[in-house]
């Protein structure tokens, strides 16, 4: 069975908070990760990602069955994005790096990786409806 392009994008979502949390958090031990914005990025706000990674993944071969829960998913990438907004406005990543090189990255790539992974949850949603009403 061939993975389609959006299945793919589904697995990539997934595997992006899955692997990004355990890379850039080195296993949760990343203090300076999860201190630098402990209202998103706390160990439970990790395990929260985590599990956000392993749903989309778990719907990547029925998410048709499922348009409202895409509608969840771009919600939850706009609430990520627009948070990482606020902290990108009021910190400073040159700080953050001088601190810890995981955590400047991290900071630096979330909320594009969000935002990216938002709008093609959004694609796809656009795209079932566009087929369901034909």
């Amino acid at each position: 069975m061939k993975v389609t392009f959006v299945e793919k994008g589904f697995i990539l979502a997934g595997l992006s908070n899955i692997l990004g949390v355990l890379l850039f958090s080195r296993l949760f031990t990343n203090e300076v990760m999860m201190h630098s914005q402990p209202e998103v990025m706390s160990y439970f706000g990790l395990i929260s990602i985590i599990l956000w990674g392993l749903a989309y993944i778990a719907v990547y071969q029925s998410y048709e069955y499922v348009p409202l829960l895409l509608l969840v998913f771009v919600i939850e990438k706009f609430i990520y994005v627009i948070l990482w907004l606020l902290w990108i406005i009021t910190h400073s990543l040159a700080i953050t790096y001088e601190k810890d090189l995981f955590a400047g990255i991290f900071y630096t790539i979330y909320g594009v990786n969000d935002s990216i992974f938002g709008i093609f949850f959004a694609w796809v949603y656009v795209k079932m409806k566009s087929v369901q009403t034909k």
